[in-house]
């Protein structure tokens, strides 16, 4: 089938950044949220973001318009209803999501694809929650969204094969490329990546070395953009530490047991860039590392 409108359910920074891809792809956009002002935040990062692709010379001025006046918000999940794809993109708890598709159940299209956005979370078990698990996959994109080429594409037990191929074809049409995953938790990415941080956390919390040996070590020794502390302050420790869970809780090792210390941020609030506290503190000119 043919995609043309898409509902993001979330306005946070992934929620923005996939409505940001589908605007400029030429899709009919509708993003909705619980907050008003999170929804005004979206619109005014997705204008900033698409402002900074035009002073590169990637976007044209006319390109950025088009793509702004396709984006529609609303503060009620019943408008995204009637959209040919649906992409969950609120927080990372299973709750939250079965609870979102649950909601969304009456008042949707009966073609109506539903994805959700999740990093870690079983696609089968979400589906089970919905009246389509044939109709419905995981579509995990990468942070930050408008940059990041990879999109990560999971089957259900359930999803059918016309499914799968629609959201291929819309991959492509988003210039961006796919990776086919199995429905394990943290599928393929995180399943590396999050061990990775974790251990990072892990090295700090013993005293092997600080915040800044750990991360200068990682991107001069191994070639790493962004140190394992830097980035998990910029996934959002609360998201690092939900994905270990779901690691250590599906996979029963204790190799993927949460730090105490990641635990530990977490209760206190201290989350990474979006509160301004985690491994670095933000709240001034430069970043200083909080250990």
């Amino acid at each position: 089938m043919e995609i043309r409108s898409v509902g993001v359910v979330g306005a946070g920074q992934m929620g923005s950044g996939i409505a940001h891809v589908f605007a400029l792809a030429g899709y009919d956009v509708v993003l909705t949220d619980i907050s008003a002002d999170g929804l005004v935040r979206a619109i005014a990062t997705i204008d900033k973001n698409i402002e900074r692709q035009v002073s590169r010379g990637k976007v044209s001025s006319d390109e950025k318009a088009a793509a702004m006046a396709r984006i529609q918000t609303t503060l009620k999940l019943a408008d995204v209803g009637p959209c040919d794809l649906i992409i969950e993109a609120a927080t990372e708890r299973e709750t939250v999501k079965q609870a979102i598709f649950e909601d969304l159940l009456p008042h949707l299209k009966p073609h109506t694809i539903l994805t959700s956005n999740t990093s870690s979370i079983s696609i089968t078990r979400l589906a089970s929650r919905t009246d389509r698990p044939e109709k419905f996959m995981g579509f995990h994109f990468m942070n930050p969204v408008p940059v990041m080429q990879l999109v990560e594409l999971i089957r259900g037990i359930a999803t059918d094969q016309e499914t799968w191929d629609t959201m291929h074809e819309v991959v492509r049409k988003l210039g961006k490329t796919a990776a086919s995953a199995e429905d394990f938790p943290a599928f393929i990415v995180n399943r590396i990546l999050m061990p990775m941080i974790n251990e990072a956390v892990y090295t700090l919390y013993e005293g092997v070395g600080s915040v800044k040996s750990i991360d200068e070590s990682l991107k001069l020794g191994a070639n790493h953009p962004m140190g394992p502390l830097e980035l998990a302050d910029f996934i959002g420790l609360d998201t690092c530490l939900a994905i270990m869970n779901v690691l250590h809780d599906g996979l029963a090792d204790t190799k993927y047991r949460p730090c105490p210390l990641l635990t530990k941020y977490v209760e206190a609030g201290w989350l990474g860039r979006k509160t301004q506290r985690g491994f670095y503190d933000y709240r001034g000119e430069t970043p200083v590392p909080t250990r």
